[in-house]
């Protein structure tokens, strides 16, 4: 038996509909594309969403769209995939990375307030908060400090599309909505919660943003008669900007479609894994679970454990066919960062975090029989 942290579910319901485009007139950016981003924009509560080849180009276009621009500073988690802070080089930005919470693992709020307070005015441009793991950040508390600092928010949700958290009136806030982040991303990668091989999207509440967005989607082209500075037919476009070729294709968007359908009954089954992993560990002192409020809902891309002697668990469970994960290596110690001063002892919880973090087999397809064997061969780790 092997069991991977992460896994895509393809229904027959799924290759009927990509079936159905590949026989129609348009492959690439065509109406499905189209109706993708109407759905999503919907799923999320949000007024708008742009589809992308991948959440690295949406993160791109994102901090592009924002007007990131050479030797502005944001800051950014250190617990994340490398795109979160990649797209702020790409801008020419340079990044600064915030210390975690223990408890949540997304960025310490306290300490960004605190990292705000001691910089000089206008240091910083922007920040990005990852919801890692699936865990839902308190975007009212960013949005907040980000007015205070006139800072702008790019808000990484690729681990959690669904996931929702309660405001100070009590108001339940879909991730995503675009009430407090300036642009949310999100991935469809094969492990995500809604796959389409490749894909992303971004969404936001604001127009100007919406259609810088679409027009670096698209090589920075416009058709738009309204837009373009003369037109000599019925054939003319204008390049306006520096874009890029980020755009999804037909067949990803009818598969996203289709997969959307069954977003809320995946978030479900995540719910029912975690619960079961929760109350099999419960007993087990070196076996440390995740935290979640009451408030909010986790999304579960990860069921993320802190244990002693990580590598030895690892090595065991996976010699067992338990495929066990690790996410991530502090982004703050690549190589590539490194260059720009950052050490071991820089930011002290997430290398703690890293020491002992392991993610263990968390997808809606998991049966009973897997989760039974990945707890019984964890426990046996300890026993």
């Amino acid at each position: 038996m092997k069991i991977p942290y992460g896994r895509q579910h393809i229904t027959d319901e799924d290759i009927a509909a990509v079936t159905e485009t590949l026989r129609s007139d348009f492959l690439t950016q065509g109406p499905k594309v189209t109706e993708f981003e109407e759905a999503f924009a919907k799923y999320v509560d949000a007024p708008y969403a742009v589809s992308v080849n991948n959440a690295t180009a949406g993160l791109h276009l994102a901090a592009k769209a924002l007007g990131v621009k050479p030797g502005q500073k944001v800051i950014v988690t250190p617990l994340t995939f490398a795109a979160s802070a990649n797209c702020i080089r790409y801008c020419g930005g340079d990044v600064d990375f915030c210390d975690i919470d223990p408890d949540t693992y997304l960025m310490d709020l306290d300490k960004l307030e605190q990292k705000l307070q001691a910089a000089l005015a206008g240091t910083y441009a922007g920040v990005v908060v990852v919801d890692f793991a699936g865990y839902p950040h308190d975007m009212e508390r960013v949005r907040s400090i980000a007015d205070r600092y006139g800072l702008w928010i790019i808000e990484d949700a690729c681990h959690a599309p669904g996931a929702w958290w309660t405001d100070s009136k009590d108001v339940r806030q879909l991730t995503g909505n675009s009430r407090h982040a300036d642009c949310t991303v999100f991935s469809f990668h094969p492990v995500k919660h809604i796959a389409t091989g490749e894909g992303g999207m971004v969404t936001t509440a604001n127009p100007e943003i919406l259609e810088k967005l679409r027009l670096y989607r698209t090589h920075g082209i416009t058709r738009d008669p309204d837009k373009l500075t003369h037109c000599d037919g019925g054939w003319y476009y204008e390049m306006q900007d520096l874009g890029f070729n980020y755009r999804l294709t037909d067949i990803q968007a009818a598969l996203g479609i289709s997969q959307l359908k069954r977003a809320d009954a995946g978030i479900m089954r995540r719910q029912q894994i975690a619960e079961k992993y929760d109350k099999a560990f419960a007993g087990i002192p070196q076996i440390r679970t995740p935290h979640r409020a009451e408030n909010l809902l986790h999304a579960f891309h990860l069921y993320v454990i802190q244990v002693p002697d990580r590598k030895e668990v690892y090595d065991r469970l996976r010699e067992a066919g338990v495929l066990a994960q690790v996410h991530y290596a502090p982004l703050h110690l690549m190589p590539y960062y490194r260059q720009f001063g950052w050490a071991e002892g820089s930011l002290p919880v997430v290398e703690d975090y890293y020491a002992n973090c392991l993610s263990l087999p968390m997808f809606p397809t998991l049966t009973d029989e897997e989760q039974n064997y990945v707890i019984e061969t964890l426990k046996k780790c300890f026993a």
